[in-house]
């Protein structure tokens, strides 16, 4: 006689089945994990890492000039008109100096002219574009914020500006206020701020609708609180690599004008200043007065170009394709 199966075994219901485990999130890298990728991947070029060395030993070379400088072009009580425009490698009229770069047309040591130029070119380049980058952001920022008539106007004067070139406005600007190094940085904040203003709306127009702005609607803060806070730290990558390429335009702007002769004045030594003072020189052999504060400027730029290139492909993945 077959046996039947107790009755709890064949009222025992199946297993549930099992609930798949829910994926985990994927972890938010912290701004110092970007920043130190960004730089790690900034140097895995040897061009880059190049060009950063020699930054590097110009603004060390620019810092330091008070105190590496053979003289200071500056102190008139050290010129000697009697060492004006010496060959490279001449030695002072008392034999107590050597100027391995040659002298310009007031005496001056080229070398000690050179670092002290370099200075005045960074010192130039990192206020115009600080100031350009402020006001241009804030202004951009405005715009994509407020809407309206405020985004039309402020983008209407935008477009105006940059129908213009830069160093036409800057041209018009010192004719109107001067020499002066001051003049110079103005002029230039006036005639670059245009970039930065249309960079930062179009990242802020991508940036303004996503949930994290919405969440700080929604938690009540204030509008100077989400535009600040919130909004800026996620446009400012595009910001920081416009920054990087219009410093060196910064420079070369500044020696352009200075060689025109409407820039910094004569007694402030810049590479733009010292190039345009040896140009009437050149064709009677006296190359040195040009030639060394050119190829200081030169040198300078492209490093700039080559760094603020490498951080544009790193920032924006579609440089790389």
């Amino acid at each position: 006689m077959t046996k039947l199966p107790p009755p709890e075994a064949s009222s025992a219901l199946p297993a549930p089945p099992a609930v798949p485990a829910a994926p985990a999130l994927p972890k938010r890298t912290p701004p110092q994990g970007r920043w130190r990728s960004t730089f790690e991947r900034l140097f895995e070029s040897r061009v880059t890492v190049c060009a950063s060395m020699v930054l590097a030993l110009i603004v060390l070379a620019a810092l330091l000039a008070p105190w590496i400088a053979p003289q200071n072009p500056y102190d008139l009580a050290s010129l000697d008109i009697l060492d004006s425009k010496l060959a490279p490698g001449s030695l002072s009229g008392d034999g107590r100096m050597r100027y391995w770069l040659g002298t310009d047309e007031q005496g001056r040591d080229m070398l000690s002219a050179i670092l002290f130029g370099l200075r005045i070119s960074l010192y130039v380049g990192v206020l115009a574009t600080l100031g350009a980058l402020v006001i241009g952001t804030l202004m951009g920022l405005l715009a994509a914020f407020s809407r309206g008539w405020v985004d039309a106007l402020i983008m209407r004067i935008v477009d105006i500006q940059l129908a213009l070139p830069g160093v036409l406005i800057a041209l018009v600007l010192l004719a109107i206020l001067g020499k002066g190094v001051d003049k110079v940085v103005i002029a230039l904040i006036v005639g670059g701020w245009a970039y930065f203003a249309r960079a930062a709306r179009a990242a802020a127009m991508v940036e303004r609708d996503k949930e994290y702005m919405e969440a700080a609607v929604c938690l009540g803060f204030g509008r100077a609180r989400r535009l600040l806070r919130h909004l800026l730290p996620n446009c400012m990558p595009p910001l920081i690599v416009i920054a990087t390429i219009e410093f060196a335009e910064a420079i070369a702007a500044e020696a352009a004008l200075s060689f025109l002769g409407v820039g910094v004045p004569v007694s402030e030594p810049s590479l733009g200043m010292l190039t345009a003072n040896g140009f009437d020189y050149l064709m009677s052999g006296r190359y040195w007065l040009s030639l060394f504060p050119g190829l200081a400027l030169a040198i300078a730029i492209l490093a700039f170009n080559i760094v603020g290139d490498r951080f544009r492909q790193i920032v924006n993945p579609r440089g790389e394709r």
